[in-house]
């Protein structure tokens, strides 16, 4: 009989809630180390975009990122798909073409066996697999707690290149995932997940966002970025400093998932959670407090968070109904104004 493994309980932190919090994150990239300037490097740290683009001077560019996390779910396949996906998700973001990817894997071998972080992989490749990608490698360590992330190379055509800062006033905005996979995580991880809901969180995980190649195409997207673990309300605040402007949200309008409130009510709100309010919640006004719960929930291999010009929306929602994603605007961006973001 096989032994049933929980990943979960190796861990501190699941999936994207571990990353470290928007405002510790900007304390350790301080350097006092002056850079080169190089002009074939498109997007680097400055603009806090999903990878780096550098430029090969041929009308192309190489996309480079990397992405890796504790389990979010228990089953050892299943937490390798997503953490794959989630890592893809960067390339798709900027509108480029994932080409290959390198495993990184932390594994506590005296705890854990090699069968175990074998599932894990074979999870990955079939991610891969399914982004049309090979897992060509990478490398491995001795960990205290299980990790397990790619990093991902792809390419795209300048003229199509999607930043999460180049958004423009009046732009629309969509979001290709419902939120709410953080909470629903937590609920797991607390013990009270209810049986018919076990699937909904890593279904939307394993999914890739490769509407972001289709989207790429859309002169009228005009900024594009995936929603993870900072919460909507914080990769929302990076398009919104960087294109210097600001939103307003129709907090009825947000995708989300259909059942988080019963978890909402039992508590089930993700250390992360609070983490991201207090690093960008001074930017932020709420009608009700209780919306930041959904808002600045962390997602994990979220959906791509899009900004678009009012006369491409139409060619947009035809996009999104195409692959079966919601059409529904919840947002527009406008003048910047004294708080980067309003929900109403």
């Amino acid at each position: 009989m096989k032994e049933e493994i929980k990943l979960t309980q190796y861990s501190h932190g699941a999936g994207c809630g571990c990353k470290i919090s928007p405002k510790l994150l900007t304390e350790m990239l301080k350097t006092d180390i002056p850079s080169t300037p190089d002009a074939r490097l498109l997007v680097g740290n400055s603009s806090r975009d999903d990878a780096a683009v550098y430029d090969m001077q041929n009308g192309t560019a190489v996309i480079s990122t990397t992405d890796f996390f504790m389990p979010i779910v228990d089953d050892p396949f299943t937490f390798g798909k997503i953490a794959a996906a989630n890592a893809i998700s960067d390339i798709y973001a900027m509108g480029g073409t994932p080409l290959l990817s390198i495993a990184i894997l932390g594994w506590p071998i005296d705890k854990l066996s090699p069968e175990v972080a074998r599932e894990v992989l074979e999870g990955g490749r079939a991610a891969c697999k399914d982004a049309g990608i090979l897992l060509a490698g990478g490398h491995s360590i001795d960990s205290p707690e299980p990790i397990f992330g790619l990093a991902v190379t792809g390419t795209v055509e300048i003229k199509k290149l999607k930043r999460n800062d180049t958004a423009t006033e009046s732009c629309k905005l969509y979001l290709t995932k419902p939120l709410g996979v953080g909470i629903l995580t937590t609920a797991q991880k607390k013990g009270y997940l209810r049986a018919e809901d076990e699937n909904i969180g890593p279904d939307s995980m394993m999914r890739l966002n490769k509407i972001g190649q289709q989207l790429a195409t859309v002169e009228g997207v005009k900024a594009m970025t995936d929603v993870t673990g900072f919460g909507l309300l914080g990769h929302l605040t990076e398009m919104c400093e960087g294109s210097q402007l600001s939103a307003e949200i129709n907090f009825s309008k947000v995708p989300k998932l259909e059942v988080i409130d019963y978890y909402l009510e039992k508590g089930a709100i993700p250390g992360g959670t609070n983490r991201n309010w207090a690093s960008y919640g001074h930017n932020i006004q709420l009608s009700e407090e209780s919306q930041k719960n959904i808002l600045c929930d962390p997602q994990t291999s979220g959906g791509l968070l899009i900004a678009v010009q009012p006369d491409s929306c139409e060619e947009v929602e035809s996009l999104l109904r195409e692959n079966n994603i919601k059409t529904v605007s919840f947002g527009e961006l406008i003048t910047q104004k004294n708080r980067l973001i309003t929900v109403n």
